[in-house]
Formats: C-alpha cells, sequence, structure tokens
C-alpha cells in the first residue's frame, strides 16, 4: 500500500522519539508500505525541518538533511503532471491530494484529518498516524 506523510508527521517524528509519527518514520523502509513523495513535498519537508522555530536544540543542518534524505532515499517519487486545485480549503493540502491520487496512494497520514475533507471521492483517506499503525498491525 502506498502512503502520503503530511510534513507535519515529519516534524513530530523528528521532535520527540515516544510518539506514534517517530515509530511510523523509523519504519522507513518498510515492505508494508511505500512512502509516495514529490518534489514540492520534499522540499516543504526541508523548509519545515531547517526553520528556527521548528528544529530540534543542538541539531545539526547534516542531521537534518540525512533525517529528510532517508525518507527521500526510500519513497517512491512521483511527478505530478496535473492539477485537481482548488478542492481543498489549503492550497499546501491540495499537494499532498495531488500526490496522492497520482500515486495511488490509499492514505495521507496527517495530524490534520479535518483538513481533508472528502478526498474518499478519490479513493484515499486521511489517517492520523496512530491509526494508521494500527491499520498495519490488522493486516
Amino acid at each position: 500500500m502506498r502512503i502520503v506523510i503530511e510534513t507535519n508527521v515529519v516534524v513530530s517524528a523528528l521532535r520527540s522519539r515516544t510518539g506514534a509519527a517517530f515509530t511510523l518514520v523509523s519504519m522507513i523502509p518498510s515492505y508494508r508500505f511505500i512512502t509516495a513523495l514529490s518534489n514540492p513535498l520534499y522540499h516543504e519537508y526541508l523548509d519545515v525541518v531547517f526553520r528556527p522555530d521548528v528544529r530540534p536544540p543542538n541539531a545539526a543542518d547534516s542531521d537534518l538533511l540525512n533525517f529528510i534524505d532517508h525518507i527521500l532515499d526510500h519513497s517512491e517519487t512521483q511527478r505530478i503532471s496535473y492539477l485537481w486545485r482548488p478542492f481543498l480549503r489549503d492550497p499546501n493540502d491540495d499537494m499532498l491530494l495531488e500526490l496522492a491520487v497520482a500515486a495511488q496512494a490509499e492514505f495521507i497520514v496527517t495530524y490534520n484529518v479535518k483538513d481533508f475533507v472528502n478526498i474518499e471521492l478519490f479513493g484515499i483517506e486521511a489517517i492520523l498516524p496512530g491509526d494508521f499503525l494500527n491499520v498495519l498491525k490488522s493486516l
């Protein structure tokens, strides 16, 4: 199964080693799911994790880059050749939906499930990291 991981989950995994986000990101690469990634989402990951108010204290630039590049190295990169915009309220969320549709992902893993209204029309479900881990356990 293919998934798209929203930036807020990546940030949560980077900042805490105790939550579902860290558990999920630590599973990459996995034989149980494939992470889909686009060039815009990769650059959003980089932009956000290098922000002074987001980056963990004492994190070296190389550590942050290695963290994001690990995700990239083990993801299926997807080109986006069409736009669904506007479909969702936030253009950044539309970027994730476009990626999920192009990659034929089943899930967008996010802490902002409420922002992905009606994406089931595309056969995609927005899901919390902990709930996605439960889906994996049930397989």
